[in-house]
């Protein structure tokens, strides 16, 4: 990643998109660790994450991740699920954030030399090409690295680096949490065993 220590950087998190991309690779991200990483790299403005919540439901595994973030550091920017059901008749949530996540970078481009936006969503080629035009660099983390990948070509192309988010897995990861009865599987198996009950 090329950056300049008096870089003005502002980070945009797309939530989902981000966890998708973890998940597929195979960890957790660290969001501290992530937020130090940066405060490194530059002058961190801003770091933005995007997601939408289920309102009224009773609970929700996203809500303390959001009151974390929303303490340590990250601006939260949320908006309510709406509710649909697929052609399977199932109940599901939809909740895009792509018009908050272009507006905050088009609103941040005046303010920061280099933008880090966290999604692979190849609607976003224009709010990146609108951003460089106002003279903000753009880095895009994402990856190529699952089946399929989670990056779109047209925005690794027009973005002015991409970061494989496999290449941070070291230093903003942590291993993925197994469920429960996998971890005690684990605890009281050999290694070889304990690895052969995770496949199964």
């Amino acid at each position: 990643m090329t950056f300049y220590p008096t870089d003005r950087l502002a980070l945009f998190i797309d939530g989902a998109n981000l966890y998708s991309a973890a998940k597929g690779l195979g960890f957790d991200i660290d969001y501290r660790k992530l937020l130090d990483e940066f405060k490194k790299r530059g002058v961190l403005v801003r770091a933005y994450y995007y997601t939408a919540l289920v309102e009224n439901e009773e609970y929700s595994p996203i809500r303390p991740l959001v009151d974390w973030l929303d303490y340590n550091g990250y601006r939260l920017v949320t908006k309510s699920a709406r509710e649909y059901v697929d052609s399977q008749g199932r109940k599901r949530w939809r909740g895009d954030m792509d018009v908050e996540i272009a507006v905050d970078m088009m609103e941040m481009a005046e303010a920061c030399d280099h933008l880090v936006l966290f999604s692979g969503d190849g609607d976003f080629r224009r709010a990146v090409e609108a951003v460089q035009r106002k003279g903000a660099r753009v880095t895009v983390v994402s990856t190529v690295k699952t089946q399929p990948a989670m990056a779109s070509d047209e925005l690794r192309r027009q973005a002015d680096n991409f970061v494989d988010l496999n290449d941070l897995a070291d230093i903003i990861g942590r291993p993925a949490r197994l469920p429960r009865y996998i971890q005690e599987t684990r605890a009281t198996l050999p290694n070889d065993e304990a690895d052969e009950a995770a496949d199964a």
